[in-house]
């Protein structure tokens, strides 16, 4: 796979994904710049729209190639009149917007590393960020300026802050710059990005991620929307430009390929709204999520009332589940492509409906050019069908360069050159991934190992219910009990007969022992800024001492 190739796998369309997975080899070149392959290379695209803009107040802008160009030469020429360079942290607290792109592509140009941040973190997740960094520079707008000034005394490496909405300020830094901008010589392996884990577990780790690792997602968003790069190819995501999945595997491959993508600057993640603006942008290829997909599903309006026309979706971030799978064929018309992958070690494998029979539940498979096995507990490999923890090869081009300044927490995830994910899962004969849960997840009961994910998809096929959550709760008698906490749609009455009713429900469709034993009506279920659900802040409102 080459620059030459916008669409690397786009003549494999006539073959089994089998075939495409068994000829595909990465062809990594010895330069390789993200800023590069996603803006500056399209030259024949200078007219071209690249991003649509709207924000709450209904006001909208467009972009077109060739002033994404500009306008990052002038901010990596300025930036480099300031003192900013190779190796220099550069934090991006910004929203959707023009100028989140615009700042990603100057720090690449200057082989600085981009430490994306989202506004919804509070004071101590984004001090211990910015710290844990040593960021330089923040680049944000006058909505998170007075929080982030609040923190100065807290960052000895911060030298300024930029805020693009001032005036004078960003656009007339812009100006005043050159728009020529030589793009230096960038070896693969070069740090671009510093994305700090979602903290399911623990502790938020700063994964440093490389230019190569951009390209070694390629294969992945390609398949996982059905050859993307299409005529009429127009992408959208509700998941924030300051993590993986929003920026990742959104913006810039969406660039990469030549096409729009869609910002909208509307603060929290509104069902209603999403679909005005799909109806609206006649969108065609969307990431989202599994908890957006689980409030969409909500709108009853949504087919009588809205021309939505997907042509590809993916999700990711939590276990899709049969029953999303399901109403996204029943009421979108599409066939939605689960991916897997984690910030350390993206897109390596997923579905792709146009080249392979859909498994409703189940992951897929290794994307072309990823390897994905099942070991034990001693790194041994397991055979199909046994459940184990979920690994990928280390010697492939989306690896990330290793946790920042914490070698020792990345040797501790190697063992035999398989990058330990803490994700269990089995493959079944065909190849298929079927994910079981975190490893942290897994619910131990009178003998039986429980994954989360199954019980949560039969909770979610009940109409009462909008968004569920299943843990282990200590017990006495069987060391964990099931326990499922549970977001009910609009109007529903929480009652001891609904309660009843759902153990029911789960205990007719899966296995005796798998039923919730205590469920729990709930407001609203702790989740990460990356849409995940905090089941490790459910277990530690449940840990008694036995």
């Amino acid at each position: 796979m080459t620059l030459k190739s916008v669409n690397p796998l786009i003549s494999a369309s006539s073959k089994s994904f089998d075939e495409t997975y068994a000829e595909f080899e990465w062809q990594l070149p010895s330069h390789f710049n993200i800023a590069e392959s996603v803006c500056d290379r399209h030259l024949d695209l200078a007219n071209r729209i690249a991003m649509l803009y709207e924000n709450e107040r209904g006001e909208t802008a467009q972009y077109t190639f060739g002033q994404l160009r500009k306008a990052s030469n002038q901010l990596a020429n300025a930036l480099a009149a300031q003192g900013i360079g190779e190796g220099d942290r550069v934090a991006i607290v910004l929203p959707q917007r023009v100028e989140t792109g615009i700042s990603h592509l100057a720090l690449y140009k200057l082989k600085a590393i981009a430490v994306p941040l989202s506004g919804l973190f509070g004071s101590d997740a984004l001090s211990y960020r910015l710290r844990d960094s040593g960021a330089k520079l923040i680049i944000t707008d006058t909505a998170h300026r007075e929080s982030i000034e609040s923190l100065k005394a807290e960052l000895p490496d911060l030298e300024d802050i930029l805020d693009v909405d001032t005036n004078p300020g960003f656009w007339d830094l812009l100006e005043s710059a050159s728009d020529v901008y030589k793009l230096p010589h960038t070896p693969p392996d070069t740090p671009a990005l510093l994305i700090y884990t979602s903290g399911t577990t623990g502790p938020a780790k700063g994964a440093t991620v490389a230019h190569r690792c951009f390209y070694g997602n390629l294969t992945g968003f390609e398949l996982s929307h059905d050859f993307f790069g299409q005529k009429d190819d127009l992408f959208w995501t509700p998941a924030d430009w300051a993590w993986t999945g929003g920026l990742v595997d959104a913006l810039l491959p969406t660039w990469y390929y030549g096409k729009p993508i869609l910002a909208y600057e509307g603060g929290k993640f509104d069902p209603e709204k999403t679909c005005y603006l799909l109806d609206k942008y006649q969108v065609k290829n969307g990431f989202v999520p599994p908890t957006a997909l689980k409030m969409l599903r909500q709108v009853e309006t949504i087919q009588s009332h809205y021309n939505i026309d997907f042509r590809s979706i993916m999700s990711a971030g939590e276990a899709l589940g049969a029953e999303l799978y399901h109403w996204g064929q029943e009421t979108l018309g599409i066939r939605i492509n689960e991916m897997w992958g984690q910030t350390e070690f993206n897109y390596i494998a997923g579905s792709c409906s146009a080249l392979m029979e859909p498994r409703p539940g189940s992951m897929g498979k290794p994307y072309p050019g990823h390897r994905v096995e099942v070991i034990d507990e001693a790194g041994n490999p397991l055979p199909q069908g046994e459940t184990g923890e979920l690994v990928a090869h280390t010697d492939d081009p989306v690896m990330f360069l290793g946790y920042w300044n914490k070698p020792e927490a990345t040797a501790e995830k190697i063992i035999n050159s398989w990058w330990r994910t803490g994700d269990s899962g089995y493959k079944d004969d065909d190849g298929y991934i079927w994910f079981v849960g975190r490893n942290d997840d897994v619910i131990s009961s009178a003998g039986h190992r429980i994954g989360p994910g199954e019980i949560e998809d039969v909770l979610m096929s009940h109409p009462a219910v909008m968004q569920a959550a299943v843990i282990g709760k200590p017990d006495e008698l069987r060391g964990e009990i099931v326990k499922a906490f549970i977001l009910t749609s609009a109007g529903t009455d929480k009652n001891e007969s609904l309660k009843n009713e759902l153990k029911q429900h789960v205990k007719s469709r899966l296995a005796a022992h798998e039923y919730p034993r205590e469920i729990e009506f709930i407001d609203e279920l702790p989740m990460t800024t990356t849409g995940k659900v905090r089941r490790v802040e459910l277990r530690n409102r449940e840990s008694k001492p036995i």
